[in-house]
């Protein structure tokens, strides 16, 4: 089974490239520039490790979601929430629909490569926030996509019943170098430390029981889950 991996350069999609290019084929790795405030850190990075396996790379751009989208997760939206990933101010950060129209631009491209399998690196932890990264979701467009693709493409989620946790440990086993990924929402310099994506990556690697390489602006408590 030959795979295109959806990569944003967040620390979830970069073990996923890793995890199925040490199990099936990778046709390409595909990202998409929403307009999204973190765009331009993740970017470069899901480039770099896409070049680092020689796996070819392509970022589609999505200019109509900044431009007709509403999400404080766009260049255009409000102010990203501090706090856990899991508190109801998250809901803020989502992107109506996003990873269906992803998924749908990725099944196309995936049968024009000769592939017959997408990756999405979904996991439990997305669950509570995100309508689109849930298992029920998930089902449902495997079953569009591979009704709809002469291929029968299928949509693997090799980590759907994973946490953040157990996914720093599988890329720590694959070797990743989690000091080239991305995760905070707000898109600076450095990681914030205190949104609920860089919570989330702190939280992690301390319950994966790994040393977090990454930089942050801000370094306090971890806030209680919800």
């Amino acid at each position: 089974m030959k795979a295109c991996v959806l990569l944003s350069g967040g620390m979830d999609s970069v073990t996923a490239l890793y995890h199925t290019a040490r199990t099936h084929p990778v046709a390409a790795a595909l990202s998409f520039d929403y307009g999204s405030k973190h765009n331009a850190r993740e970017l470069p990075f899901a480039a770099r490790h896409a070049e680092m396996l020689g796996i070819p790379h392509h970022i589609v751009p999505l200019d109509f979601m900044r431009a007709h989208f509403a999400s404080n997760l766009l260049i255009d939206g409000g102010e990203i929430p501090d706090g856990h990933y899991a508190e109801q101010s998250m809901k803020q950060t989502v992107v109506p629909f996003r990873n269906g129209i992803m998924l749908s631009i990725a099944a196309g491209f995936a049968e024009s490569k000769g592939a017959d399998a997408l990756v999405i690196a979904a996991h439990s932890g997305d669950h509570a926030i995100y309508p689109d990264c849930r298992e029920e979701f998930m089902l449902a467009m495997e079953s569009a996509i591979l009704h709809g693709t002469y291929a029968g493409i299928r949509v693997l989620r090799p980590f759907i019943a994973m946490d953040k946790a157990a996914i720093a440990r599988r890329g720590a086993e694959l070797g990743v170098d989690f000091a080239l990924t991305w995760s905070c929402y707000k898109g600076g310099e450095i990681h914030c430390g205190t949104c609920g994506t860089c919570v989330e990556r702190r939280e992690a690697f301390l319950l994966a029981g790994l040393t977090d390489p990454t930089i942050y602006q801000n370094h306090p408590p971890l806030p209680p889950a919800p």
